[in-house]
């Protein structure tokens, strides 16, 4: 339907930056989530694209269109950039019925060539020189039952919200925001007021409504299973600043850095410190209070040549940005970016300090999927705790001091204080540099 840019976007209050110089390209019929901790920024971006909010400077384009632009004076109104907005709260009218609720905004149409055609969408004169028209009852109510069709509420079109179920609600509000035919649909965490079973029902439902309308979709939320099962592309933000932008199994199994790495996926990763150096294709580390470890990187890598060409891309970034604080109206940033702080889960808080580290000093990232336990693994550890769910169970070990978590698949019965063995499998452990934070490769670790 539609293909969104932000080029350049900025939203800021004083020196608080909301949003920092947002690049970014929602393709069309994308399913995009906004993904972050609150007050990232990503309500924030949703808000400047639907034109709720006005951005500090920057350009939006909406189907090639723009809809903002700070250089040539250009803001369009919320109501002229046909965008539906789905917000958290279901905001129907308790006083109106389904029908009345879902028929609501389409009443108040009154645009050039308004027209409903043959499959009961609505249409506009793209030129805006055919004459302003509202819609007829019987557009109205073609619409209003295409659209109850596509959401599975057409057998509540008399009832009124209070005789609905949270989730039927929920429905009805994304089939009002579907009727009036937005180019683009907008929901802010529309699913956060639904008990968990309902909100798995209603991921599948908008998973299946995305299909169905061809429409683009940008979709904020702070949870990351939602942003993981309903995304083709995950936008995560920290601080009002883009850390990644990829599509959900990229995000998950190549983190551009430490904090992308831990926001996603549940159990959360295991951070562990390593120091060493590499000899050969092989870097030969220290991890865990001493065991010897030997980490592989995919394709061979060199991380002298990886720290070489980071070093390069910084210095770009910096001259870059030295470039723009002499701009005329820049303003500095107060809400200042910082390395990501990682948690090292251990039994008991040793309150060590960390030494500033240096380019020997790195950070595993092993996802729980990928320990294993078993007779022959490398290293001994004890079952601290363990959480069966039926289809897995999510393991504690402990290895001295050091706590790791792993995911075992099946109906498998650990004992707290069982003495395990266990080895890390595959090749997708992620090597992080402990200087900067960010990923140096994916590869695999042999105790």
């Amino acid at each position: 339907m539609a293909r969104i840019e932000l080029r350049d976007v900025s939203k800021r209050w004083g020196g608080y930056y909301a949003v920092e110089h947002l690049d970014l390209t929602i393709e069309d019929n994308a399913f995009v989530t906004l993904l972050g901790p609150s007050g990232c920024g990503k309500t924030t971006t949703l808000r400047m694209i639907a034109g709720l909010e006005t951005p500090t400077e920057g350009r939006i384009t909406i189907d090639g269109v723009p809809v903002f632009d700070s250089d040539q004076g250009i803001n369009v109104p919320p109501n002229k950039r046909r965008v539906g907005f789905l917000f958290q709260n279901y905001a129907l009218w308790p006083n109106m019925t389904v029908y009345q609720n879902i028929a609501f905004g389409l009443s108040n149409i009154n645009e050039s060539g308004a027209r409903v055609n043959e499959r009961g969408e609505v249409e506009f004169d793209p030129t805006g020189k055919e004459p302003v028209r509202k819609l007829k009852k019987d557009e109205i109510r073609r619409v209003v039952e295409r659209v109850s069709a596509i959401v599975k509420i057409g057998q509540f079109m008399d009832r009124y919200p209070s005789e609905l179920s949270g989730g039927q609600q929920q429905r009805v509000a994304i089939a009002r925001t579907l009727a009036p035919g937005p180019r683009v649909l907008l929901m802010d965490e529309p699913l956060s007021n639904l008990d968990a079973k309902l909100r798995l029902e209603m991921r599948s439902e908008l998973q299946r409504l995305h299909l169905s309308t061809g429409s683009t979709f940008v979709y904020v939320t702070h949870d990351q299973m939602e942003a993981m099962t309903l995304a083709t592309r995950i936008c995560l933000i920290d601080n009002g600043v883009l850390q990644q932008y990829d599509e959900p199994l990229t995000v998950y199994n190549k983190p551009n850095n430490l904090f992308v790495a831990d926001f996603v996926g549940n159990p959360a990763v295991n951070f562990i410190e390593a120091s060493g150096t590499q000899t050969g294709d092989t870097l030969d580390l220290s991890i865990l209070g001493g065991i010897k470890a030997a980490f592989t990187p995919r394709g061979g890598l060199k991380i002298a040549d990886w720290y070489a060409k980071d070093d390069q891309n910084q210095a770009e970034m910096r001259a870059a940005a030295e470039a723009k604080a002499k701009l005329p109206g820049y303003v500095e940033k107060t809400n200042k970016d910082s390395v990501f702080r990682y948690n090292i889960a251990k039994v008991e808080d040793d309150g060590d300090e960390r030494p500033t580290p240096t380019r020997s000093d790195f950070v595993l990232g092993v996802r729980p999927e990928f320990i294993y336990i078993g007779d022959d693994g490398a290293v001994e550890g004890e079952v601290f705790s363990a959480m069966p769910t039926g289809m897995e169970t999510t393991v504690r070990i402990r290895v001295g001091n050091f706590l790791l978590t792993a995911v075992v698949f099946g109906g498998v019965v650990y004992k707290i204080g069982q003495k395990v063995r266990l080895s890390f499998s595959g090749d997708n452990i992620m090597l992080f540099s402990r200087e900067n934070g960010r990923m140096i490769s994916n590869g695999s670790v042999k105790l």
